[in-house]
């Protein structure tokens, strides 16, 4: 058995800034549209007079209340954006989870998108642009400035040997490798 390797550094634990999900202003329309099709229901339920209205009413509401309350439930309950202090983890779905997590240390770029009633509640589109592949979206954040802002911040503190020597070399003027190479 052998034990941890020790790098020579210490590192501190990682810890969580903070745990979001999209606005809540998501979940309003379909909150709404809850109170509305049990109300519909109910009346509908008491004014046909066979049982078989009766039952055909309840099914259908029942149907219109998993179409149109519980998946958009369920969708905004299960996506969730960790910022911790050296990751940004997205998780989305309920049968098939993803999850994505991007290194503070890597660098990228962040920028964010506000329309329509973002601009109204503060909240936003935040964009993560790691030059690699398209860019990560956190969709209708609360507060999408200040997220924006940690994670500028995050990323220019968070540090890693391989993300300090791709500075360093960026850093140093090119030598003159190339006339050696020539001669």
């Amino acid at each position: 058995m052998t034990g941890p390797v020790d790098t020579g550094a210490t590192r501190a634990p990682e810890q969580v800034i903070v745990r979001l999900r999209p606005h809540a202003r998501r979940v309003l329309v379909p909150n709404m549209l809850l109170i509305v099709i049990a109300g519909t229901a109910s009346w509908a339920a008491f004014t046909v007079e066979e049982l078989w209205q009766v039952f055909a009413v309840l099914a259908a509401a029942v149907g219109f209340v998993l179409l149109l309350w519980a998946v958009p439930m369920v969708r905004w309950l299960n996506t969730r954006y960790t910022l911790t202090t050296r990751r940004l983890i997205i998780q989305r779905g309920l049968l098939a989870r993803h999850r994505h997590e991007m290194l503070h240390s890597r660098g990228y770029d962040v920028a964010v998108r506000q329309a329509g009633l973002q601009l109204l509640f503060g909240s936003g589109d935040v964009l993560v642009n790691t030059g690699l592949d398209r860019p990560v979206m956190l969709r209708d954040v609360p507060r999408a400035r200040l997220v924006q802002q940690a994670l500028s911040d995050l990323m220019e503190t968070s540090t890693s040997s391989v993300a300090a020597q791709r500075r360093r070399e960026a850093a140093e003027p090119p030598t003159g490798s190339l006339r050696r190479d020539r001669e």
